[in-house]
């Protein structure tokens, strides 16, 4: 049977690293690791406080939308216009972008520029990216493009379903970088602490069919480089001491 054998193995070589650790003597012998520390399992606090009936922050996520009027040429995304879409975006959500009082007012301005050939340095959409995220084999859309005035980035990702253009991920942050790894997508945003950032993963969930928060943290990127001490200005040839007799010469 094949346990025994095992155990008849294991034994076999516990006796051949005894006897080795005893003929070297201490060096490259095996040695004590110190005492290991108990494991303790998690307390838990307050065992009957009453649950909560309701989230206690809205994520903004578990929300699909289609995006009305922006075909998918072919049911492909990648002939799908990215200004199109955040046209359809900006023409869905005209508190956010028309108005004086509007707080992306700055960026339906800019959408003048886009489109151009060469493309225009002013125009707030930023290069789009392809990638399978939600394990069908078929791309779907990752899409940022700034949020003016100020220095916020929306990113958005889409997919088609249907052969209608299906928006199934949305965040607005002050964004430092962001990542597809996976399924997922990974935002980096600026933290108020010195040395950490925020990292936001977003992760196709297929039962609910959209991208959902699955981890929000605070990260140590390491220390921030000190600055340099000032160079000490090197003296003139006049200043320079000079040199000290040999004893052979004095």
């Amino acid at each position: 049977m094949p346990r025994p054998v095992r155990t008849v193995l294991a034994a076999a070589a516990v006796a051949v690293l005894l006897a080795t650790a005893a003929g070297c003597g201490d060096a490259g012998g095996l040695q004590g690791a110190g005492a290991t520390p108990t494991a303790t399992s998690p307390a838990r606090l307050w065992p009957g406080l009453t649950p909560a009936s309701s989230p206690a922050w809205n994520y903004d996520d578990g929300e699909s939308e289609v995006m009305k009027g922006v075909s998918v040429p072919g049911g492909d995304v990648r002939r799908v216009d990215p200004v199109a879409v955040v046209r359809a975006e900006i023409a869905r959500h005209p508190d956010d972008y028309a108005g004086a009082k509007a707080s992306y007012r700055e960026t339906a301005e800019r959408m003048a520029d886009c489109g151009r050939t060469p493309p225009d340095a002013d125009c707030p959409v930023l290069k789009a990216y392809y990638r399978d995220l939600t394990g069908d084999g078929h791309d779907e859309l990752t899409l940022g493009f700034r949020l003016l005035p100020g220095n916020q980035t929306a990113v958005r990702v889409y997919t088609v379903q249907g052969g209608r253009l299906v928006q199934v991920m949305a965040n607005d942050d002050a964004v430092s970088g962001v990542e597809l790894a996976g399924h997922s997508v990974i935002i980096h945003a600026p933290s108020d602490l010195a040395d950490y950032e925020y990292r936001f993963q977003w992760t196709w969930d297929p039962d609910q069919r959209v991208m959902l928060l699955t981890h929000d943290e605070m990260l140590h990127i390491g220390r921030s480089p000190s600055p340099a001490p000032s160079a000490s200005p090197s003296p003139t040839p006049s200043a320079t001491p000079s040199p000290s007799p040999s004893p052979s010469a004095s």
